[in-house]
């Protein structure tokens, strides 16, 4: 049997947290600033965890990472 592998551009956009949620960054903060208002970037700042709806996804794509 080939051995399991992690995603590797999943290992670079999530961590697993202590609890067993993944935090995952926020979309739609790197470009195009200057449209959006400051009440919209200012929402997007910070880490939020993965929707419990995508942790089968998430299981995957993380093998190794006890999900």
């Amino acid at each position: 049997m080939p051995k399991m592998k992690t995603k590797s551009s999943a290992k670079k956009r999530f961590r697993v947290r202590p609890g067993g949620s993944v935090k995952r960054g926020q979309a739609f903060k790197r470009h195009i600033l200057t449209k959006k208002t400051t009440k919209n970037k200012r929402h997007l700042r910070g880490a939020v965890n993965v929707h419990e709806t995508n942790m089968g996804h998430m299981a995957q794509m993380l093998p190794f990472a006890g999900l």
